[in-house]
């Protein structure tokens, strides 16, 4: 079991954040303004195939995306913290995802994350990769 602390908090509170948005269950006005606060207007992502994103194109992304994904499970598991320091962190994890009927599929997750003036933790950059068959 990992040891808890608030970037391992954040990782897993931003998911369900991500799973509500895209798989419908969050419709409220504001839903998605409040999920793109947790991330940085500096924001970065190299996504599992290679794509290149920025802040502006995250957004674009989950303004279009919302309820999309209809019974979209995520799991999060093996919690690292790599790095901490008094600007931020850095954490990898494992990524689960899965759609009825769907295959599932698993990435490996880095994030690194900035604080705020004010204590706030936002996500800086990401970088995931799909993870590889067995055996290779």
């Amino acid at each position: 079991m990992n040891e808890t602390n608030r970037y391992f908090d954040d990782v897993l509170a931003t998911h369900v954040m991500i799973r509500e948005w895209l798989g419908g269950e969050a419709t409220a006005p504001g839903y998605c303004a409040a999920l793109l606060a947790r991330f940085s207007p500096d924001f970065t992502m190299i996504s599992p195939g290679g794509k290149l994103l920025d802040a502006a194109g995250l957004a674009a992304f989950f303004r279009a995306a919302g309820g999309s994904r209809a019974g979209l499970q995520m799991r999060i598991a093996d919690l690292v913290l790599i790095q901490e320091s008094a600007a931020g962190a850095t954490v990898s994890y494992r990524e689960f995802q899965c759609l009825p009927g769907g295959d599932s599929t698993e990435r490996l997750s880095t994030v690194v994350y900035d604080t705020s003036p004010a204590g706030t933790l936002l996500w800086r950059h990401l970088h995931e990769t799909w993870t590889a068959p067995a055996g290779e």
